[in-house]
Parts: C-alpha cells; structure tokens; sequence
C-alpha cells in the first residue's frame, strides 16, 4: 500500500496555469508572461509575443505625421475582435467617432488561396450556402485560421463592421478641457477594477488607448508633475489587472527632463518617425525607400517576472503598407554602394576601403 502513495514535493510544478482554458487574444510566455496581441503580427514577433499583460507601453509621436495612429487603431481593433472590452480616451469633442476609422480584419487572397485543398473545392462550393445558419458573424476572423487567432491581418483601406462595435463594452471619454486628471484617473479605476488580477483563471482582458496625453487641447496639459503621477499611479494598477494600456504622447511639448521621465516610466516604448518624401541621401542608403511610410524605433521592451534584458537583433524597423493596405514592419536593408553593381557592397572586398579587388585587407 506504501508503494501506490503519490509523492509530492513543494517545488513541484503548477499546471494550472497551463491547464486554464485559452481565450481569445490571449497567450501565454516564458516565466509566467500573459501576451495580448498589438494587432500587427510583426510588431508582436519583434517584441517576443506581444504586449506583456499588466503593462504600461508608451508612444512617442512624431510632429510631422500621425503614424502613431496606424498602431493606436491597430491595437483597439484587435482587442474588438477578441471581444475585449475597451476604454478609449482622446482630446477630441467626441472621441466615439474615431471608432469609425478603425480597420477591419481580413486575410489577403494569396494566403487563402495557398490553404485551399482541391479535394475538398467540391465541399466548399456546397458548405458556404449553409454558414449563415451556424452564426458566421459571431465567430469572428478568429475561426478562420490557427494562425490568425492570436493576431489578425487589418486592411486599412476598409472600416470595421458594425458587428464588432455593437454590444461590446466600449467606453469613449473625452479629455479636451479638463482642468486636471481626476476624470480620466477615475474613469480608468473605474474599468481597471473590472479584471482583478488572477493568472490562475483569467475571463477576461480588458485594453486601454489614451492618444495625444499631453495634447494642447488639454487644460493640465502645462501640469507636468500631475502628468507624471497620473502615469506612475496607472502602471500600478495595471500590475495588478489583466489589461493592458497604450498611451501616446508628442514628447516635442515636454520639457527634456519630463520627456526622459516619461520613457523611463514605460515598461515598453515605441516611437514613430516620418520619412520625407524627397531624402535623395536616405533613398541611397536604404533599399525599398520608396515603399516606406515612416519609421518605427523599438527603445525598450517589457520585463516581466523576469531580470533578463531582450535582446533584439534590430531596432528600427521600416513601416511599409503592403498592398496599400495591410501595415508590416521589416529590418532596415542597406542599398549597395554602386547602383549598377548587383553586389551588395560594390565589388570590392576590401575591409580597409581600397578599391583593388582580391583578398581581404586587414
């Protein structure tokens, strides 16, 4: 009888993270991490999975153009799709109305096309006529593909559905003339304490989306210390909710050391830059200049239950628009030194910048 007993040990493993049903939009990481998805699949590669559960990810804006847009609506379309609640806040007079240029999912032709099996073209021809009585529309873009559950190909070209805006728990609060922080700290605690922290058993994520913090159009913009604890007091109660929040800020209408403090507080920072139409310089330099939109600079990544930095292979990656209207993200090539040339450095293969070819110079 000694022998069938069950030996326990206290350092053995807990499964019961593991063994917790998967929701939609959620996955897990190493040391215990919870990963939503940022809505573009190449930014969550980069970034070992995505954006870090309970974290705080910051936005610098560039003055120039709005491309820290492309990743705002991202990032709030996705978390529609995952039927994650939403808490959305702007300078704008009525910030709902941005919800109508948000991108709608979708997955390009190639990429169907390439999963298609001809044996079963005859099945599909029949079974399509009968979706719309198994609730097509309620399942989602989620269904569709294994690959494409955790993050979602978004055509910029084409709205969200109404499907996806409609009973959904979307809460829109303005911020244009607020004389201090006390509404939006409120409104935040308020959706925050909705996902009390749990790893165990997780129901639900919820994201927050704050553009332009800082925006003139705010009555504390000048109150940078106000600013600053709002910020401190927010990554505090992420650490303890499922939810994640993306704040963007123009860091040109900071003072240097309030700008340093920003990046300092975030546990990932982002920040976006234009790319001029006419760089005759930078076209030379960089291959693929003419299907560029901006640029994307990763400062730092979250560390999550863990003291071990990220180590990225790149950091500045190229915004690009596939199609003109699915966002990808890509490493900065360098254009060869002799147009004419189809090798990538010239025909030289001196170290020591000699033109006479033949063997390695050091």
């Amino acid at each position: 009888m000694a022998a069938t007993k069950t030996r326990t040990s206290s350092f053995s493993r807990s499964f019961s993270g593991a063994s917790s049903p998967q929701i939609p939009g959620l996955k897990h990481g190493p040391n215990g991490t919870m990963f939503v998805s940022s809505g573009i699949p190449d930014l969550d590669k980069i970034l070992g999975g995505g954006f870090a559960l309970g974290s705080l990810v910051m936005v610098m804006e560039d003055a120039e153009a709005p491309h820290h847009m492309l990743l705002l609506r991202n990032f709030m379309s996705q978390g529609l799709v995952h039927n994650q609640p939403l808490l959305y806040a702007s300078a704008a007079k009525d910030p709902r109305q941005f919800l109508g240029t948000l991108p709608s999912p979708a997955v390009p032709k190639d990429e169907k096309s390439s999963h298609r099996d001809p044996d079963q073209e005859k099945g599909l021809r029949i079974a399509w006529q009968y979706k719309k009585y198994f609730g097509e529309n309620q399942q989602g873009f989620d269904s569709q593909n294994g690959k494409h559950e955790f993050c979602n190909n978004f055509d910029l070209r084409k709205p969200l559905e109404r499907q996806f805006l409609t009973g959904k728990r979307i809460d829109c609060a303005s911020i244009l003339d607020s004389p201090n922080l006390v509404t939006l700290y409120d409104r935040c605690a308020t959706f925050l304490s909705q996902f009390p922290r749990s790893d165990s058993n997780i129901s639900c994520v919820g994201r927050i989306a704050i553009q332009s913090f800082c925006a003139p159009q705010c009555g504390y913009s000048s109150l940078e210390w106000d600013m600053l604890s709002f910020l401190r007091s927010l990554k505090s109660m992420l650490r303890s909710s499922n939810a994640v929040a993306v704040v963007t800020f123009p860091p040109s209408l900071l003072s240097s050391s309030s700008s340093t403090r920003w990046q300092h507080m975030a546990d990932t920072l982002l920040s976006v830059k234009a790319i001029p139409d006419e760089d005759k310089e930078l076209a030379m330099l960089l291959t693929g200049y003419q299907d560029m939109v901006g640029l994307l600079n990763v400062q730092k990544v979250a560390q999550i239950n863990t003291q071990v930095p990220v180590i990225l292979e790149a950091t500045t990656f190229s915004i690009k628009l596939q199609k003109r209207r699915f966002l990808v993200l890509e490493c900065l090539n360098q254009a060869p030194i002799d147009g004419s040339s189809g090798s990538s450095y010239g025909t030289s293969g001196s170290c020591s910048g000699s033109s006479k070819t033949g063997y390695l110079d050091f």
